[in-house]
């Protein structure tokens, strides 16, 4: 049996924590049996992305009220929620994810390594390390946005072990390529399923491009979606993982080149 993931294109211009939980817990009350075992939000989904200076008063901790309900729907849907949002730590504001699991236990928290120029760098500090996360039979590792962009850091986390890596993403309606082009890219090079979950629509100004996508370890796209609020799928198999790395050993025989 597979592995069903589903990405959530959420709307942009929901205003506040608030509206933004109401809006995942309506969207998993309208999928009456959910059908996948995980689902993966935006980038900064809880908090909101294009929000300037409130970022910092929407930034909580880890185990914060914004894990509280997200542990409460896992439970309630029985599905893993994996979602971005603004972290607090000290003096600290981290661009960070967790995912948690349908009995409500933390899986993993991520802080994005690679904070783009411009206006996350007034507001988020960079994180440290990549860490991969067991659930139902695929290991998994979570890079946000622009993270993903550095064949690196893609390729760092597939030597790791990882079979499945999930991008929640912010981008911009300008950054086409990146999303029809670059991330099936970091697939095929890697040998792993990719998924990239962006937001749709327009927050205070910035329009998002949409085109979520899942990524099969040969490049080729499982499920995409539009521009506009939607939910896509697709049913993910282990065994593709280790026939597309045996097809094309990049992964092995990148420690033969002399460079």
């Amino acid at each position: 049996m597979g592995f069903h993931l589903a990405i959530a294109q959420a709307p942009a211009h929901l205003d506040g924590t608030a509206a933004r939980l109401d809006w995942l817990r309506a969207t998993l009350e309208r999928r009456a049996a959910p059908q996948a075992d995980l689902l993966l939000l935006p980038e900064l989904f809880a908090t909101g992305y294009n929000i300037g200076d409130a970022v910092a008063a929407r930034a909580e901790p880890v185990d914060g009220p914004i894990f509280a309900a997200m542990a409460g729907m896992a439970r309630r849907f029985g599905i893993a929620l994996h979602y971005g949002f603004a972290e607090r730590e000290a003096d600290l504001v981290f661009n960070a994810s967790v995912c948690v699991a349908p009995d409500g236990a933390r899986l993993s928290h991520y802080r994005k390594l690679a904070i783009p120029p411009g206006a996350e760098r007034r507001h988020f500090a960079p994180g440290q390390g990549c860490a991969l996360f067991d659930y139902r039979g695929f290991r998994i590792a979570t890079l946000i946005c622009y993270d993903a962009e550095f064949p690196e850091t893609v390729r760092h986390v597939a030597a790791l072990g990882a079979q499945l890596v999930l991008v929640p993403t912010a981008l911009g309606a300008e950054w086409g390529w990146v999303a029809q082009r670059m991330m099936p890219t970091r697939a095929y090079e890697n040998g792993v399923y990719l998924a990239y979950a962006n937001s749709a629509g327009t927050e205070n100004g910035m329009a998002f491009l949409g085109d979520s996508v899942i990524a099969a370890p040969d490049g080729v796209e499982l499920a995409r979606a539009g521009r506009d609020p939607e939910i896509i799928g697709a049913e993910l198999e282990a065994a593709r993982v280790v026939q597309a790395q045996k097809r094309l050993p990049y992964l092995a025989d990148r420690r033969d080149l002399r460079l």
